[in-house]
């Protein structure tokens, strides 16, 4: 249940308040609006609200029916903010990662990184660890990977975001990730997701594939329960009947999760679409559509990459698109780093 406090109440009342449902069982989640603050009450416990509503200081007591509370626009009613190295991303700014699918060599991320910082890209996207439908397919260099991407980017002053696979990873990737990133067939891996939850960076939560809304939001909703309040979520496509495309990138994610949540929400066009020519312009549908971000691959050569070079843009490629939501981000008031 959500607790709705008085405009302007003490700490004195929140603190009380706060003692009373962690006396009846329940954790205690603080969000500070302008006017209101609003306590979150999360447990499996029953109590009367009609208890706290006599409490000091109490304006409301809300019973909430979803799942999910932490994450619903009904506990925070601002957006989510969420900076990395200079890049924002909700409350009106759309950040850029850019980056190849895979980390291949020293080399090829210098050069991918060396025309990326052309376009103004200050966060690196890159996999060290392959989660691939096939087993013979390309896994990915593991920590050495890690490790170039690391030197690569702060030789260029940008962070880095990678995907982990499992928790026993989380240490290693403490030491060279900015963003920690889980991507789709990991969306409900709980006992990960509540791993998530004890590390303070921030945490890209990329949609399943055939993953509802509220689903999405219950996976997240388990990162911040566990105490990451610095989630990103990310509609990465879905799996539909069309077979043109790699999969089918669901717009309609942005608005209704807007609506929902107080996350930002991001796009990945690169594998919402699996197609070169197709990435341009849903990325342009998706600033035009309200997204908070995109996560675009792109890679300096990108016909010869050892992974989806079909689906990443070349540097070139990347710059005119950058030029291009340069000029659509203000039509629907966003700003773009």
């Amino acid at each position: 249940m959500l607790i709705i406090m008085r405009e302007h109440v003490s700490e004195n009342c929140i603190d009380k308040v706060v003692e009373f449902i962690k006396s009846k069982g329940f954790e205690a989640h603080i969000s500070q609006g302008e006017l209101h603050t609003v306590i979150g009450a999360v447990g499996a416990k029953t109590i009367d609200p009609r208890n706290i509503e006599l409490l000091d200081g109490v304006q409301e007591v809300i019973k909430i029916t979803s799942g999910y509370k932490l994450t619903s626009r009904i506990f925070k009613e601002d957006d989510t903010i969420i900076e990395v190295n200079g890049i924002k991303f909700g409350g009106g700014n759309v950040g850029l990662i850019a980056g190849p699918c895979t980390i291949e060599s020293y080399d090829q991320m210098d050069k991918t990184a060396d025309e990326l910082e052309k376009s103004n890209v200050k966060i690196m996207r890159g996999g060290a660890f392959k989660p691939r439908t096939s087993p013979y397919a390309f896994q990915g260099l593991g920590e050495e990977g890690l490790k170039i991407f690391r030197s690569v980017a702060d030789n260029h002053g940008m962070a880095v975001t990678s995907e982990i696979m499992e928790s026993s990873q989380i240490d290693m990737f403490e030491k060279y990730v900015d963003i920690f990133q889980i991507g789709a067939r990991n969306m409900q891996n709980y006992n990960l997701l509540k791993d998530m939850g004890k590390v303070t960076k921030p945490v890209i939560l990329k949609r399943g594939l055939s993953a509802t809304f509220e689903e999405l939001l219950l996976s997240a909703e388990y990162i911040v329960s566990s105490g990451n309040k610095n989630v990103i979520l990310c509609e990465r496509g879905i799996r539909t009947f069309e077979k043109y495309t790699r999969n089918t990138l669901d717009l309609s994610t942005i608005p209704v999760i807007k609506k929902l949540s107080h996350l930002p929400i991001i796009t990945d066009p690169s594998h919402g679409t699996g197609l070169r020519d197709k990435v341009a312009p849903m990325s342009r549908a998706s600033v035009a559509a309200g997204c908070d971000g995109l996560l675009i691959e792109v890679h300096y050569d990108a016909d010869n990459a050892i992974c989806d070079g079909a689906q990443s843009l070349y540097p070139e490629e990347y710059n005119m698109l950058y030029n291009d939501l340069k000029q659509i981000a203000p039509v629907v008031n966003k700003k773009i780093y």
